[in-house]
């Protein structure tokens, strides 16, 4: 009986602590809210710019600070710029789908706005800072070129449009590799077509990268184990037009050498194509 007792009166404790609790937090709130109300949007904003820059680790502070200024005083110029911090301390957070909500919210509202081309920067970045090792899937990576391209072609003067460039380029670079391991891995198990696929897409869709040579001594090697020693040759000779320097060039040259051959335009295969039109000139 004692003991029922004890319980009960535990229980009623543990109740009374709860609802106190409730009530702290309830009156914390209250008192954050009447706190924020009496900041002006300028107060609000510098107070949230100071978090970043001075207290480390406060990127949340400076978050509900900037979020305070668009919510408290929506149509003013300080909400406008509060909105493109919430993007920028999102990205900075590492809370890319955040940073990209923000950003293009910023792009929605303000589409005409000199910050317009930040806003776009930071949304192409969201995508291109979550881009993985080569061995992943490569959405994200298409979805940062397509974010990236917008920046250069609609914001060409912005201070950003270089770097946006810059990481148009790795980014592509980063397609054509992924292309390039599923090759070598279809070469070394025997797949030819399917490797002579990935090798011919790195060839037709990212010539500008750094793996078209490999990817054209590779279609040699392809070539030759499936006897097509019209393509093998043609590989060869575009490899050794525009990459003689290149170690693949004389990987290739060796390889058609062993079977009597010379790198040399032949027959009229894809590559023969690119050989004329490319190489030649002859475009139609």
């Amino acid at each position: 009986m004692a003991g029922g007792q004890l319980g009960k009166a535990l229980r009623m404790l543990g109740m009374v602590v709860l609802v106190a609790s409730l009530a702290a937090c309830s009156q914390k709130k209250q008192n954050d809210t009447a706190a924020l109300d009496s900041l002006t949007a300028e107060q609000l904003y510098k107070r949230g710019e100071l978090a970043l820059e001075v207290r480390k680790g406060k990127n949340e502070d400076a978050l509900a600070d900037f979020e305070a200024v668009e919510r408290l005083y929506p149509y003013s110029e300080w909400a406008k710029r509060a909105l493109i911090m919430q993007a920028f301390t999102q990205h900075k957070n590492k809370k890319y789908e955040e940073a990209r909500i923000a950003a293009q919210r910023y792009l929605d509202f303000y589409p005409g706005d000199e910050d317009a081309a930040y806003a776009s920067y930071l949304l192409a970045l969201s995508y291109y800072d979550q881009i993985d090792e080569v061995g992943r899937d490569q959405g994200l990576t298409y979805q940062a070129l397509q974010a990236l391209r917008v920046v250069i072609e609609e914001y060409p003067d912005s201070e950003y449009a270089k770097s946006a460039t810059l990481k148009f380029d790795l980014a592509f670079d980063h397609l054509a590799a992924k292309d390039m391991e599923i090759g070598r891995y279809y070469l070394k198990r025997g797949n030819y077509t399917s490797a002579i696929n990935r090798f011919r897409s790195v060839v037709q869709d990212f010539q500008t990268t750094t793996h078209t040579a490999e990817a054209l001594e590779r279609l040699v090697e392809a070539y030759l184990a499936l006897g097509l020693t019209d393509e093998a040759q043609t590989a060869g000779a575009i490899l050794g037009y525009n990459y003689q320097s290149s170690p693949f060039y004389q990987d290739a040259f060796n390889l058609l050498k062993k079977q009597g051959l010379a790198p040399e335009a032949k027959g009229t295969s894809w590559l023969s194509q690119i050989y004329r039109q490319t190489i030649k000139g002859e475009w139609l």
